[in-house]
């Protein structure tokens, strides 16, 4: 096997109970590099929504307009960050006997995590005085878009094949 640190262990590295504890090799699989690209971008992408939401919240609404664009865009960065994270987490398990149930119930319980801070973050904000729920509404959905595009964006450059971790005999 050669020195690269984005290759992956030998099967024979792993566990050869498949019950045992979870087994964190430190393998790098080859989607984290695209994961982490699309957190930076994505966060790129935060700052600019922060900006330019905050200066037309500012001729919207004032202060209180700044403060809901910023929210907005906050949330849906947070948002994508919880998946992204979950599956870089779950990524480190890919040696584990376990590593397809593992990645399942990082994954699906970072969406449930979402699910509740979303209802939770709603309601809190719902008709405060210091924001505009118009202008939070809207970057919160801009954001949303547009993290969604910055996700098929970098996986669309990545030129990564289909089976990219496949481990042929």
């Amino acid at each position: 096997m050669s020195e690269d640190h984005h290759a992956l262990p030998d099967d024979d590295t792993s566990s050869p109970n498949p019950s045992a504890a979870v087994v964190n090799t430190g393998a790098t699989l080859s989607s984290t590099p695209i994961l982490m690209r699309a957190l930076r971008v994505a966060a790129l992408l935060t700052v600019v929504l922060v900006v330019v939401g905050g200066v037309v919240g500012y001729f919207l609404d004032g202060w209180v307009g700044v403060v809901s664009a910023v929210i907005g865009a906050a949330m849906a960065f947070v948002f994508l960050a919880i998946t992204a994270t979950s599956i870089l987490i779950a990524n480190r398990y890919y040696a584990s006997p376990l590593f397809t149930t593992l990645f399942f119930a990082i994954v699906l319980g970072a969406w449930l995590l979402k699910f509740v801070l979303f209802i939770i973050a709603a309601l809190l904000l719902r008709n405060q005085p210091w924001t505009n729920n118009g202008i939070l509404f809207t970057c919160l959905i801009i954001g949303v878009i547009g993290t969604l595009v910055v996700d098929v964006v970098v996986v669309a450059r990545s030129r990564m094949p289909y089976a990219s971790d496949a481990k042929l005999p």
